[in-house]
């Protein structure tokens, strides 16, 4: 990252005051240590950690809130070395160039399982269908101007999904594609179950549509119910025999899961309008290395 960053310096796209900020999210690792000890090595190196673990989206906008104040702009980039950080040159010159959102994008998926590459592709669709504007193979690898990142921190939920707010801010935005790395060391924070939680959290913050499934689902099935009803009042009056045992116990469970479910997707908004309505701070910084 040093070396992008001097050779955007000597192009002359780059201020040589420019800096890389560290987001910890609270880890109990060596990490911090890490980030202080490349501190003093190169003071261009900075950081900010969090009091406690949060998770990877309050991590980021730390970063971003950190850093608003003190540039024109700023790269999000995950510490995997899986983003390709020669893609920040062509990201800088459209900004340079008037774009205050540039987006990286993921050229293709060839580095991922065939599962992961499928189940991905079905969540931004899923994810489209149910109103968001999300950018396909878009995660958090991106350019935000300075007044990109005010905006975003007007943004005062509780229930974070940068990817669907950073879309909707209505800025000039651009595209700049890259190829993604394999993982170089660890394993994935994001398995299959907090991955499903993840984009569960992006619908149910940014769109009330699937409560208006549940009301159509609701309508549809009373259709039915009327349809069943004259069935059964047709054969009740023509003397028909009627073994009823097995549809019914498969009417009750149907219909028990489509309640429990639909219970399910109530809670969830629920639940956010709880976490909102207090108004808890979002995080703490505990350190900062910012001079």
């Amino acid at each position: 990252m040093l070396g992008v960053l001097d050779a955007m310096c000597a192009e002359g796209i780059a201020d040589k005051r420019s800096y890389i900020l560290c987001s910890n999210d609270g880890s109990r690792d060596d990490t911090w240590d890490i980030i202080t000890h490349w501190h003093t090595v190169d003071n261009r190196v900075k950081g900010v950690s969090l009091a406690h673990n949060r998770g990877h989206q309050y991590a980021l906008l730390a970063g971003l809130e950190s850093a608003m104040d003190h540039c024109d702009a700023a790269v999000s980039i995950d510490a995997d070395l899986q983003d390709d950080p020669e893609a920040i040159v062509e990201m800088v010159k459209l900004f340079n160039q008037g774009s205050e959102i540039v987006f990286g994008v993921r050229d293709s998926r060839e580095s991922d399982t065939w599962f992961k590459r499928t189940t991905a592709r079905g969540f931004y669709k899923f994810q489209n269908a149910m109103g968001l504007n999300t950018i396909y193979d878009h995660a958090d690898y991106r350019l935000m101007s300075n007044r990109a990142l005010h905006m975003l921190a007007d943004y005062g939920e509780s229930n974070l999904f940068l990817r669907g707010i950073v879309a909707q801010l209505g800025l000039k935005t651009s595209i700049v594609r890259y190829d993604r790395a394999p993982r170089a060391a660890g394993e994935s924070k994001y398995p299959l179950g907090k991955m499903l939680s993840f984009y569960i959290d992006g619908i149910t913050s940014f769109s009330a549509r699937p409560m208006r499934l549940i009301f159509l689902t609701g309508l549809t099935l009373l259709l039915l119910d009327i349809a069943v009803a004259l069935y059964v009042l047709f054969s009740y009056f023509g003397h028909q025999v009627i073994s009823g045992w097995a549809s019914q116990m498969l009417s009750i469970w149907f219909l028990g899961s489509l309640l429990l479910m639909c219970l399910g997707i109530v809670g969830e908004y629920v639940g956010k309008i709880f976490i909102e309505v207090k108004k808890r701070p979002r995080y703490h910084i505990e350190k900062t290395l910012i001079d």
